[in-house]
């Protein structure tokens, strides 16, 4: 049976909060395989009486470490978020399985150039495939799109991480920054060209957010001339 389909015990060993209502989670999980960067498990809850609800949440870690990271955006009327983002404290215990996916994922072993492009908490997968691509000499870019700068997860380590090989650049949704000189607004055929690698440069894009910024996205990509195989797509339901 593949390690991915067993459910494993997980015990929070540090919680902190990001963005707005954001909290980045650590766990340590027995006999964890590892992971590559970009991919996710399934993390599950079992109430008192037995009711059990499960969410997939995108990894920000990966190697061979025992130990985990997630980070969870809260959905007000979510079943799973609430929980992970306001109640769990350390020494708490879930279950998770996976990893799972190996189709969003990127190795150090890759070459060509990377566009990352993450709506809101899409961000999580891009941390991890940044993380990974420290000391790689594959050309590296993000675009994050977000709606405030309040909003933004993990500003410090992106801050830090920013360098000449890795440019970020910013799109706010809703309010930009006073010296920012793009106004706010969702990205848009302006932002594709002007913000991320051109189809010239033959880069793979990696695509994460709720579902309706991915499609929009991926459908500029294509429209810039970015070929459909070359765009990695990782969508989710939350808003």
């Amino acid at each position: 049976m593949s390690t991915g389909f067993l459910w494993r015990v997980a015990t929070v060993t540090s919680a902190r909060p990001t963005g707005s209502r954001g909290r980045v989670l650590e766990l340590a999980v027995e006999e964890w395989p590892g992971n590559i960067a970009g991919q996710h498990v399934d993390v599950r809850l079992t109430a008192e009486d037995g009711y059990q609800a499960v969410r997939s949440y995108s990894l920000a870690s990966s190697g061979t470490v025992p130990t985990i990271e997630l980070a969870v955006d809260e959905i007000p009327d979510g079943e799973v978020s609430p929980y992970l983002v306001e109640d769990v404290r350390p020494g708490d215990q879930v279950e998770v399985r996976g990893p799972i996916g190996g189709y969003f994922v990127w190795t150090p072993d890759r070459p060509e150039p990377v566009q990352l492009i993450a709506g809101g908490s899409g961000i999580v997968p891009m941390i991890a495939i940044a993380r990974a691509h420290v000391g790689s000499s594959a050309p590296l870019r993000l675009l994050y799109s977000v709606r405030t700068p309040a909003d933004v997860f993990y500003v410090e380590e992106l801050n830090a991480l920013a360098n000449a090989d890795f440019r970020i650049d910013w799109a706010y949704t809703r309010s930009a920054p006073a010296d920012d000189a793009r106004p706010p607004g969702r990205v848009d055929a302006a932002t594709i060209a002007e913000a991320t690698l051109p189809p010239s440069e033959h880069p793979t894009v990696y695509v994460c957010g709720p579902t309706g910024f991915v499609e929009t996205v991926a459908d500029l990509l294509v429209a810039a001339g970015h070929p459909p195989d070359r765009i990695r797509t990782e969508r989710f339901g939350g808003t």
